[in-house]
């Protein structure tokens, strides 16, 4: 049976201030190195076979926390990047509402806000799940960890499951180096075994 493991990175700077990161390249923190080390503990007892990770600097350290302790080697897939979040990418949250608290409010609720560039979140989905697809099939009843980021996680569980839009709105927030566990039956399909596990 595959296993995906699908791994938050680890807190940055721009996490603990509430600054929109998006797919700007932000380094983990001193904390967000500390959780991973004790996150690649614990996963590394569910005994990995590989490591995939996006390819930004936070998620990609993350996942050498894991590499440090089991030995693999780590790919990285630019598909598993964040959400593109646009010109409000470097802002903090209260700036981005005190500034448009109507587009604001929109993408707060899952509606699209295309004036600022921000990627809509059904491409996030389809790229996530494609990367996601990809690594499976090459790599089937496998146990693989994928660092990654949380709306990209988010978002690709909700794509791969085949759940509809309105299901995001009810899955919380993960935290940083919490992951999500979910298994292939040949059977069944996609199951969601944990959610914001860690």
């Amino acid at each position: 049976m595959t296993r995906l493991l699908l791994w938050r990175h680890g807190q940055t700077a721009w996490n603990a201030a509430n600054r929109v990161q998006g797919q700007l390249d932000v380094d983990l923190s001193a904390a967000g190195r500390a959780q991973a080390q004790a996150a690649a503990a614990r996963l590394a007892e569910l005994h990995p076979d590989l490591i995939v990770a996006s390819d930004l600097r936070r998620a990609a350290d993350t996942a050498a926390a894991l590499a440090a302790v089991t030995g693999l080697d780590v790919t990285y897939d630019a598909r598993l990047r964040e959400r593109h979040y646009g010109e409000w990418q470097g802002l903090t949250n209260p700036e981005i509402t005190a500034r448009w608290p109507e587009e604001s409010e929109r993408w707060r609720a899952g509606l699209p806000v295309p004036e600022f560039g921000i990627e809509d979140l059904d491409e996030v989905g389809k790229r996530v799940t494609a990367a996601l697809q990809d690594v499976c099939a090459a790599n089937a009843g496998a146990t693989i960890v994928v660092a990654s980021h949380g709306s990209a996680i988010r978002r690709g569980v909700v794509t791969l499951l085949g759940w509809p839009d309105s299901v995001l709105r009810t899955l919380g927030i993960m935290d940083n180096c919490h992951w999500v566990e979910l298994r292939l039956d040949t059977r069944r399909g996609w199951q969601l075994r944990a959610y914001n596990a860690g």
